[in-house]
């Protein structure tokens, strides 16, 4: 028999709940990294703290989240139950409870969020590639001999870019390759354009572009397939879409970034001011070289940022933060329950003391001493009634036996003055006074014999 033994375990860690806990965490956030998903938003609350906790589902299943103050207040628009969004989170572990859960670092509503995100992904795999290498950024020719202009022959960028070129230098010859700059196959129709004028080599120079627009409608130059023919064009391209906030793939991949379409015509035609014609190519060169520059910066610090993060005091607070409050959450929740149960007892108590008041008590007492009393005059009714009855009866026998009813009948009673009652002749004698009593008086009289 085998007696398991902890220490018979020699290649096996034994971990307590809470250091487990914070392995897993430190594994989920350091080995997935950054990661992009869409969503339904619910269960969405805001407690005093300025951090967010919400879920994020679709129809199989769901994850928590939480979106600190710190990143919260960068987004744009109000968020909401029900809300479909694309978030940027990272993957990590809320440790008292063991849930997995997901820090979110920004938040967009899911169409516009999904075209950044493409844009996004692909600008870094092209950069990733040296798609945007200032060593690959072919010269603009010092005096172009024609200039090619890849473009929709309807749109108002033509009509500017024509416009600047016929003010600035109207014997430069122009060819204009027409093409779709927005739509289904919209890309595809931009890049073979860009074919066709490198197979007729007809132009030294090329712009491609269009006027302004939303994320959206300049979405054909945000396109893989663009940016890879304007890589591989022999023919110097000047990038020239959208307004000068407007910036898109084929930007970083032309050899030249022109604000505007106007401003791409400014560019390449000639005019008095050569030198100056040639500062600003020279200043655009270097300002995409900074752009570049930046950009690859901004990658570094970026991937910096998230070590640092994910190391920083301040996500040991955020969690400290959203512990607190959930402890807040059941103490009210605790504290009501609490309360709802010492107003029942309370309650009760006053039902059980209305039972035995003293002013209850003093009702029934008095309820009581009522019908004793009504039953005690009842008794005394019945008993004067019964001692009336008796005294009319002896007052009929004591009249039958009363001297006044003697005297009523004619009979007298007698007496000398010493009161005595005169019964025989001898108790008197000649001279005494005598007082005779009658039913209606007396009569006094003197004895003569």
């Amino acid at each position: 028999m085998t007696t398991f033994s902890p220490q018979s375990q020699t290649n096996s860690r034994i971990y307590t709940v809470s250091s487990l806990n914070a392995q897993v965490r430190l594994i989920l956030e350091n080995e997935m990294g950054v990661v992009w998903l869409i969503g339904e938003l619910s269960n969405f609350s805001m407690p005093v703290s300025g951090h967010w906790y919400f879920t994020l589902k679709d129809s199989r299943a769901q994850v928590k989240c939480a979106m600190f103050k710190g990143s919260n207040r960068h987004v744009t628009f109000k968020p909401g139950n029900g809300n479909q969004v694309l978030v940027k989170a990272r993957l990590s572990l809320y440790e008292p409870r063991g849930d997995y859960q997901l820090i979110i670092e920004s938040m967009q509503p899911e169409g516009d969020g999904r075209l950044q995100q493409q844009f996004e992904q692909l600008k870094m795999s092209l950069a990733a590639e040296g798609l945007f290498a200032q060593s690959l950024k072919k010269s603009l020719p010092e005096q172009p001999k024609r200039v090619g202009i890849i473009t929709s022959k309807t749109g108002a960028a033509l009509h500017d870019i024509l416009h600047v070129l016929q003010r600035r230098d109207p014997s430069l010859p122009i060819v204009i390759y027409p093409t779709m700059v927005q739509g289904e196959g919209a890309a595809i129709s931009i890049a073979q354009a860009i074919g066709r004028a490198n197979a007729r080599q007809e132009c030294d120079v090329l712009i491609v572009g269009r006027g302004g627009g939303s994320l959206e409608d300049l979405w054909a130059f945000n396109e893989e397939i663009v940016a890879r023919t304007i890589a591989a064009s022999q023919i110097p391209i000047v990038s020239a879409v959208g307004h000068e906030v407007d910036v898109t793939i084929a930007d970083f991949v032309a050899d030249v970034r022109a604000p505007t379409p106007s401003a791409a015509a400014e560019l390449i035609s000639r005019d008095m001011t050569h030198q100056t014609q040639l500062l600003d190519r020279k200043r655009q060169q270097l300002r995409h070289a900074i752009t570049a520059y930046l950009s690859q910066s901004l990658r570094q610090t970026t991937q910096l940022q998230h070590r640092l993060e994910r190391q920083h005091p301040q996500l040991r607070l955020n969690l400290q933060q959203q512990h607190l409050d959930e402890i807040s959450q059941r103490l009210t929740q605790a504290m009501a329950k609490k309360l709802q149960k010492h107003q029942q007892h309370i309650e009760h108590n006053n039902y059980k003391l209305s039972l035995y008041s003293p002013a209850s008590l003093v009702r029934n007492a008095q309820r009581n001493l009522e019908r004793s009393e009504k039953r005690l005059y009842d008794a005394l009714d019945r008993k004067l009634l019964n001692a009336r009855h008796k005294l009319a009866v002896a007052a009929e026998k004591l009249e039958t036996v009363s001297p006044l009813a003697t005297l009523a009948r004619g009979y007298s009673i007698t007496r000398n003055e010493q009161g005595d009652v005169i019964r025989k002749a001898s108790q008197v004698k000649a001279g005494d006074t005598l007082i005779t009593t009658v039913t209606d008086g007396e009569i006094h009289s003197s004895v003569i014999k």
